[in-house]
């Protein structure tokens, strides 16, 4: 059996490391057109804030270790065109130029994402980066050493953490959406709110609402961002506006969303046989609302990327869908998300409800005993268990995974609330604040008819 693979980052070396290991006798070709493999990206903000020191560590493979397992690498190759009824490519050395095909019986496109780049009038300006991979993070950091005002256009999770990052390094830092709030995809106002405060408090400037019509230059680089209700001075500018999928290969060829985003089964096969797909390339089942969904995360890449080698040859392993499970640490608050915020399942046209919570994570006799928000997003009708959030200076973002397998298994608000958990004053209350959100939305009880006597 002949796989060729186009792409090597989280999904790809996942898809090749098991298909490797399951299928010793296959020839494996992987087409890599960066010089390094694997890079895990959601470490560039710790990498640039000094918090990690040495970037091997946010290698997870190499073309050594893939070498080991009999794969053959061939880096700086840029894959070119893909014939998938013919089971043809066309690949390109970027080093020499040299252009050559190959053939294959299984076809895996792990072409991940790129940064989403509006043609902003001066947007070619000096000192005005992206943050996708090692080589982006590498330049973020030497070009940060000799700049003061800094700018990130974006926020979503890595625009919130990089801002976070150069505050601590001492910079001025201003923060640029078009979205009225941070973080508005993953979490409702209760916590944005709060959020946006610390922010402020650390001296971190906001402009919220605000969309950016040009750069402004001297000498070639940038000084200044000129949105439609202002303009921030800017020595170094990052643009985290969002991710759109690399699949121009097979445009035409497979099924996609509007945006590119290759549709792919619970077995990651395409609706081209021997195609098989992952990653940032794809779109996959969102569990609360049943529908293809274009979600870019770390977690849902290496795991579709594993079944890839489980389905290869035949239908093995299904894909249980995703929540887009998440997590962020700003300043002192632990934060995640899993499912629909209340925002998005009403604008997804859902009947939705939600219960909100302030508590204490554990007794108030325990000598310390932080708050913990937590919010429920259910459906009314069925009481459908479709989102939650939690923040506190306790990490207690772990509940948050225990939430997104209520999300998965279809429970109701009912059930959470009977859920066994543990208790021990060390760590929680008699009612888990789990429980406690689910009785708060316990269905009512009927009414009895005439007096008892």
């Amino acid at each position: 059996m002949k796989v060729a693979v186009i792409g090597c980052t989280h999904a790809g070396t996942a898809a090749i490391v098991n298909t490797a290991k399951l299928y010793p006798d296959a020839e494996i070709t992987v087409y890599e057109r960066n010089d390094n493999i694997s890079f895990l990206s959601c470490g560039i903000a710790l990498y640039v804030g000094g918090m990690v020191k040495n970037p091997e560590g946010l290698f997870y493979s190499s073309p050594q270790q893939l070498a080991d397992l009999g794969v053959k690498t061939k880096m700086l190759h840029e894959v070119i065109s893909v014939d998938t009824n013919g089971k043809t490519l066309q690949a390109r050395n970027l080093q020499t130029g040299e252009q050559f095909s190959d053939t294959f019986d299984k076809l895996i496109v792990t072409t991940g994402s790129w940064p989403i780049v509006p043609k902003f009038e001066g947007i070619d300006l000096d000192n005005i980066l992206l943050s996708k991979n090692y080589n982006h993070s590498n330049t973020i950091i030497e070009k940060a050493q000799n700049a003061q005002n800094i700018v990130v256009v974006g926020a979503g999770y890595i625009g919130v953490e990089l801002v976070e990052a150069f505050q601590l390094n001492g910079k001025s830092v201003t923060l640029i959406d078009a979205e009225s709030r941070v973080l508005s995809k993953y979490l409702d106002a209760e916590y944005t709110d709060k959020i946006e405060r610390s922010m402020k408090e650390h001296g971190i400037k906001l402009a919220l609402g605000e969309k950016v019509t040009k750069f402004e230059g001297q000498d070639g680089k940038v000084t200044r961002v000129i949105t439609d209700h202002g303009q921030y001075e800017a020595d170094l500018v990052i643009m985290c506006i969002g991710f759109r999928p690399n699949t121009e290969l097979l445009k035409g060829q497979v099924d996609m969303l509007d945006n590119g985003a290759i549709i792919v089964d619970e077995y990651m096969r395409t609706s081209k046989p021997d195609v098989y797909a992952a990653g940032d390339s794809c779109a996959i089942i969102y569990n609360p609302t049943g529908k293809h969904s274009y979600i870019p995360l770390a977690t849902n890449a290496v795991r579709m990327g594993t079944l890839i080698a489980r389905n290869l040859l035949a239908p093995t392993v299904k894909y249980m869908g995703t929540q887009g499970t998440s997590g962020i640490k700003i300043f002192e608050d632990n934060i995640a998300a899993t499912g629909l915020t209340e925002t998005a399942a009403k604008d997804a046209g859902l009947d939705a409800e939600a219960v909100f919570i302030t508590d204490s994570y554990r007794p108030e006799f325990m000598p310390t005993h932080e708050p913990v928000m937590l919010k429920v997003v259910y459906e009314k009708n069925t009481r459908r268990i479709l989102g939650a959030q939690i923040m506190s200076k306790v990490d207690l973002t772990q509940s948050i995974n225990t939430m997104s397998v209520c999300i998965q298994n279809g429970m109701k608000m009912e059930e959470l609330a009977f859920v066994d958990f543990f208790f021990q004053p060390h760590y929680n209350k008699p009612w888990n604040f789990l429980n406690s959100a689910g009785l708060q939305a316990l269905p009512k009880v009927p009414e009895m008819e005439g007096t008892l006597v």
